[in-house]
């Protein structure tokens, strides 16, 4: 299977790409470098620079290829607030371009990730796929109006279509910025000796998922035989920030360091955790890394 991972040079993208080519398929990756890196892209067939948002050079890309796996777009809540019409282009227009482009090019399946944040503050926990959709940031909105893209392209044009809602990724090279994920910016001040801050009181819970889990949740919707269906990626099972801090200093075995807290922020969704029984039947996904053994491989990175 010849497969084009958009946005494979990114955190996710480049894990799948590595992954896929130990397993014989032959990867090709279309990236901006905008996060990214290609020094992350070991054993890659063939890379193409090129923007989601140029349709002439999406459709080259796509050029004799089985399969796409959709990850290229902008990530954070906070950036979407300061610039909605920069993630409209790039995570709306630009998956419409690449759905264009698969339908032209002949794609047999296309595999899009979504974000557990279209489901905003949740009506019901755990969240299941048929729960109320409610963004609360223009990430958030982006996302969810390029789920309708996808879903209307295999209604009108039969494209085969999978889509992810993913919820907390973290794993060994997670980038750390401004915009990071909890797990990320906890660890880069525990290995400073500095005690994790948290905003609010920390009761808030999350749904943390290890990055070998999502990989393997991506392979197996490139082989399984279904089509129209959106999926929950997740671990499952609520960790609140204050047990994630905990868990993480006594790994570190700095427990005598204590988290500061401050003023929660705007927008934080209080509690988020995932029904993964779909997925589970369907795609006979089985998430087998608990938070504390992925915290142990990031730590050990060190």
């Amino acid at each position: 299977m010849k497969v084009l991972i958009t946005g494979g040079a990114g955190f996710i993208g480049s894990h799948l790409a590595d992954a896929l080519i130990d397993m014989g398929y032959e990867v090709r990756v279309f990236d901006n470098l905008s996060v990214g890196s290609r020094k992350d892209l070991e054993g890659l067939d063939a890379f193409i620079y090129g923007d989601v948002r140029d349709r002439d050079a999406v459709f080259e890309a796509l050029r004799g290829v089985d399969a796409v796996v959709h990850l290229a777009s902008l990530t954070s809540v906070e950036e979407s607030v300061r610039k909605p019409l920069e993630y409209h282009e790039v995570n709306v227009t630009g998956t419409l371009n690449v759905l264009d482009a698969c339908v032209k090019a002949g794609v047999e399946k296309f595999v899009f990730s979504s974000s557990a944040s279209v489901y905003g503050e949740p009506s019901e926990l755990p969240v299941r796929e048929d729960s109320p959709t409610n963004p609360l940031s223009p990430y958030a909105a982006s996302k969810l109006a390029a789920e309708h893209y996808v879903n209307v392209y295999h209604r009108v044009y039969g494209l085969n279509t999978v889509v992810f809602r993913l919820f907390n990724v973290y794993g060994c090279g997670q980038p750390l910025n401004e915009y990071s994920g909890v797990i990320a910016r906890f660890l880069s001040r525990v290995r400073r000796g500095e005690p994790p801050i948290i905003y609010g009181d920390g009761l808030q819970t999350r749904d943390f998922i290890y990055i070998d889990d999502v990989v393997d949740a991506f392979i197996l919707a490139l082989n399984a035989d279904v089509s129209a269906e959106t999926f929950n990626i997740a671990y499952g099972k609520p960790t609140t920030i204050n047990e994630l801090a905990n868990v993480m200093l006594k790994l570190s075995g700095m427990e005598t360091l204590k988290p500061i807290y401050m003023e929660a922020r705007k927008g934080d969704i209080v509690h988020s955790y995932a029904d993964i029984s779909k997925a589970r039947k369907m795609l006979k996904f089985n998430p087998k890394v608990s938070l504390e053994e992925g915290l142990a491989k990031m730590l050990n990175t060190l």
